[in-house]
């Protein structure tokens, strides 16, 4: 069966933002080329959508200056057939997204889903989840309900207020939307000058549409420090240890 019959014929890209400086990480490279079980951590993450039935075509956004090596060294070494696109990104994360959605443009596609290249864990069922949640719902983000205490902090680090934990949600990607819809977000965002969206949620909300949450992962981490690349390594031998299909 093909896939797209498999997805109801909606089809269906990936964009998967990588083009950070992993500043952070403090190792001298950026922390989506890091070695994490023999091949680098964006190759991980990648592998996991090459082989998602939810996902038709994806389109990598990278360091102008890592375009060509990731074209060799990722996508053809690893065979990532899918990735019909390796664009370079932008200054901000939102910029990335949106020059991955445009250059995506025309393609036919429905449903767009956002993913970290640094979210290497993430499981094919969370893929397909958010995929038909999006089709239904038309914006969807994966997210954990909060297990904490929240407060909120002014720049004095005095506590202002307490947060309601029953209604605190903690968002992950992948994040799925109307392809159109996200794309006029960006492009709203673009011209009103709307900046530092830590996710594309934020710009869907900002254009009046409701996004929906369907229950993420906790393996499913973002790698931004050296701990959660030890933590990383951790669960992808720990998962290839008891024979769970991560990859």
């Amino acid at each position: 069966m093909k896939q797209e019959e498999k997805n109801g014929g909606v089809r269906t890209l990936a964009v998967v933002p990588a083009a950070g400086a992993g500043l952070r990480m403090g190792k001298g490279r950026a922390k989506q080329f890091l070695d994490l079980g023999g091949k680098p951590l964006l190759a991980v993450t990648l592998h996991i959508f090459q082989h998602s039935p939810a996902i038709h075509e994806v389109t990598l956004v990278v360091p102008s200056d890592e375009v060509e090596y990731c074209k060799r060294e990722i996508v053809q070494r690893y065979g990532l057939e899918k990735v019909k696109r390796v664009v370079a990104g932008g200054e901000r994360r939102q910029d990335s997204v949106r020059l991955g959605l445009e250059a995506s443009a025309g393609a036919g596609f429905e449903i767009a889903i956002i993913h970290d290249g640094v979210r290497p864990l993430v499981r094919p069922d969370l893929i397909q989840r958010v995929a038909t949640a999006a089709q239904k719902e038309g914006a969807v983000v994966a997210a954990l309900p909060a297990k904490d205490t929240v407060k909120e902090v002014n720049g004095n680090r005095v506590v202002g207020r307490t947060h309601d934990r029953s209604r605190i949600w903690l968002v992950q990607t992948p994040q799925g939307f109307r392809f159109d819809d996200l794309l006029s977000a960006h492009r709203m965002a673009l011209a009103q000058g709307w900046e530092d969206a830590t996710d594309d949620a934020l710009l869907i909300e900002k254009i009046g549409i409701s996004v929906h949450v369907v229950e993420g992962a906790e393996d499913n981490i973002k790698v931004t420090t050296p701990h959660d690349l030890e933590l990383a390594r951790f669960l992808l031998r720990r998962t290839r240890d008891d024979g769970r299909p991560l990859r």
